[in-house]
Order: C-alpha cells, then structure tokens, then sequence
C-alpha cells in the first residue's frame, strides 16, 4: 500500500484529499468514514485501502477485490444541499471517476443508473453513497468508490459482466496516478456541488449515459417494473414510462432489454 506521504505528494486539491487515512486492511472503508463524520472530522476526508474485509456494494452485497489490484477509498462531504437532492451525489462521483480514467487511459467510459461506471458493458467501478441525517437534513455523505484497477479475474457468477483496466487494455495501471485522478475531478466538480448547482453534472452524466429511451427491466426486491427509461428526475430518480404510465424508482438492479 502506498504511504499517507506518498498520496498526499503532489496531490494539490482544495478540499478533497486534504486529509488522507491509510490502511492495508480495513473491514469497510466506508464505515471507518463514517466514524470519522460522527466525530465531526471536516470534509474532505479520505479514507483508502489496499483490501476490505468486509467491502460492500448496494444493498448489502459484498465488494469483491484482490489485494493490492484496486482503488478503494471513501471521501466524507458535508455539502449543503437539500436532503432530497442528496442522490445527485452519486452522479457527481461518478462523473468525476469516468473523467479521470477517461483522461489517464484513455478508454471510452459509461454511466449506468444508479451507481455503475462500465466499459464495453462490463462493469470496472461502483459507487456507494451513505448519507446520515440530523434533524435539519444532511449532517454529512460518505462517497464510498471501488475501481477494479489490475484485477486479472473474477468470481464465474459476476466473470461475463464485470472488468478491470487492465483487462480492457492489456497492461497494468499506476493505481496512486489515478487515484490522484479521480480526486482531482472530485475536487473540481465539488464546487458546483456546494453551490447546489448540478446542472452541468447531470448534463454530463446523462451524455454517458446510454439507457434512456430503451426498454428497460429493473428488478427491485418485491417487484419487477418494465418499461423505457425516459429520463432523470430533479433528484436523480429514474423515471420510467410504464403501461401504467410515468414512474419514479430510486432503487434496483437495471437490465436493458432492447
């Protein structure tokens, strides 16, 4: 694993990455984010890993990755915006992580709702966004990221649908350069989200984006919804247009049909 000082060299951002924990194993960088926010650590916060034990996706499900092949970090924000406007988050770090890797290994990268970066339809990189309430709103957002960097394979149930940078390009990736990459964006676009305008990011994240306006299944964990994705709400809901009409889902598992 890299050293603090080694991150923090050349490192150069305005608040994302003005403090950086390191581990070599940690349960869930996530949760150790999270501990850092209850004790009022100041935005910015970092927190990397070279493995989890512990790593999650969505919904509880596990993150997998070998040791020393990814990026796993988590960044505490304490943005002021509006509780209900606390998912265009994950569209925010997902624009910033398909810019950075989009500019250091040049390689085409899509969005897919919610939170998946793909390369040629393979998933490389998740979001998990944990937001944790007060009684005036956000207290504070942990932006956990999992970017398969090195990965040489993969489990055979996730094997057809899930990459690497490396396997997509034939060679391996200085994972501190892009590191600095991603937090770099991150930091960048963040002064749009303390101004609560997300407009350009939505506008981008939409342009990478290729589901709208094709048929789509979303299994959610009592239903099924099929339909077209139409576009996104204000609040980064998917709006779907079903034979029932309009409807606005904020979880699932999305498959494209057509």
């Amino acid at each position: 694993m890299y050293s603090k000082k080694e991150l923090l060299q050349g490192l150069a951002t305005q608040v994302i990455g003005n403090k950086i924990f390191v581990f070599e194993t940690i349960d869930s960088t996530n949760a150790c984010a999270r501990t850092l926010g209850d004790a009022d650590t100041p935005e910015g916060a970092v927190v990397i890993t070279d493995y989890q034990t512990n790593g999650r996706g969505r919904q509880g499900r596990s993150w997998l990755a070998e040791p020393e092949s990814s990026i796993l970090f988590s960044v505490l924000l304490r943005p002021p915006v509006q509780l209900e406007m606390a998912g265009l988050l994950t569209l925010f770090a997902s624009t910033a992580v398909a810019r950075a890797v989009e500019q250091s290994v040049s390689i085409s990268v899509e969005c897919k709702w919610p939170n998946d970066l793909l390369i040629r339809d393979k998933k490389f990189c998740g979001i998990l966004l944990e937001n944790s309430l007060q009684q005036s709103g956000l207290a504070y957002a942990i932006i956990g990221t999992g970017i398969n960097v090195n990965q040489q394979s993969f489990p055979d149930e996730i094997g057809d649908r899930a990459t690497s940078l490396a396997l997509e390009t034939g060679k391996t990736h200085d994972r501190k350069k892009l590191f600095h990459a991603v937090v770099r964006e991150m930091d960048k676009l963040y002064g749009d989200v303390r101004t609560g305008d997300f407009s350009s990011i939505v506008t981008e994240w939409t342009r990478r984006c290729s589901m709208f306006g094709r048929s789509i299944r979303v299994q959610q964990h009592d239903r099924t919804i099929e339909g077209t994705a139409v576009r996104l709400n204000f609040d980064a809901g998917l709006v779907i247009s079903t034979s029932d009409g309009l409807q606005t889902i904020y979880a699932g598992d999305v498959t494209m049909t057509s």
